[in-house]
């Protein structure tokens, strides 16, 4: 199941003068939604795809009309009445009618291109996996490996560099049930125990790497992955080519 949450509302992009919310503004010819969801092309087929959505600005009905158009096979468009505390929370409400479900889960930002990504092989990432990159800032999050050889991770963090292995945005959980539990747990805590007071995802892997399972992270060049999660970054995909 390839899960994109999408509940923002691109304050972001109305605070510099766009009209649209981001995943609906234009590049090429495509809409940013559709640059976001093309990463999975290969998956149009084979994968359910679970779309979390608010609605504003005519943003169910633009998703329909956009999956369609993608030939996208099996599907599900959730909407959601009320602002989330963080993605995590958002993901967490969405897939509420997949609580009892044991398949995998990716997630995915709307607003960050993998152009023809394909799963690493999952049988070596143990029990889920965060997509990185070699970068630096605070504007991630960010892994620690148990040590420079191995891809095992053994503690994540939100806009706290403890590395330079930046996530992508991408997040696998080999079995949905690992992310409720672990959201769940997140959830049970004090407010002031939630990283940056929010309910973010990479922090999850935390109490699954406390109960012993194996979380990695896959590396991927940073050249593979674009960011358009800011106007800036929109400005400079729009003169990349």
């Amino acid at each position: 199941m390839i899960v994109i949450p999408m509940a923002g509302l691109s304050s972001r992009f109305f605070k510099a003068g766009y009209k649209l919310p981001k995943y609906m503004l234009d590049a090429y010819g495509e809409s940013l939604f559709d640059h976001s969801v093309k990463s999975f092309q290969q998956y149009f087929s084979s994968e359910k795809f679970v779309f979390i959505v608010r609605d504003v600005y005519g943003t169910p009905e633009f998703v329909k009309q956009r999956v369609i158009a993608l030939d996208i096979q099996d599907y599900d468009i959730v909407v959601l009445n009320t602002e989330t505390r963080g993605q995590a929370e958002t993901v967490s409400l969405g897939l509420a009618n997949y609580r009892s479900s044991n398949e995998p889960i990716t997630i995915f930002n709307i607003d960050t291109f993998r152009p023809n990504f394909i799963h690493p092989e999952l049988s070596k990432l143990g029990d889920g996996y965060l997509e990185v990159f070699r970068g630096e800032g605070t504007n991630w999050s960010f892994v620690r490996p148990i040590n420079e050889n191995s891809t095992q991770v053994d503690l994540t963090t939100e806009k706290n560099p403890i590395s330079d292995l930046c996530c992508t945005g991408l997040y696998h959980f080999s079995n949905a049930q690992d992310f409720f539990s672990a959201y769940d747990y997140y959830l049970s805590l004090p407010k002031d125990k939630w990283e940056k007071g929010e309910l973010y995802i990479a922090p999850l892997y935390n109490y699954l790497i406390s109960t012993t399972a194996l979380v990695h992270y896959h590396e991927i060049p940073l050249e593979d992955v674009i960011f358009c999660g800011t106007p800036d970054e929109y400005t400079q995909f729009l003169q990349s080519k």
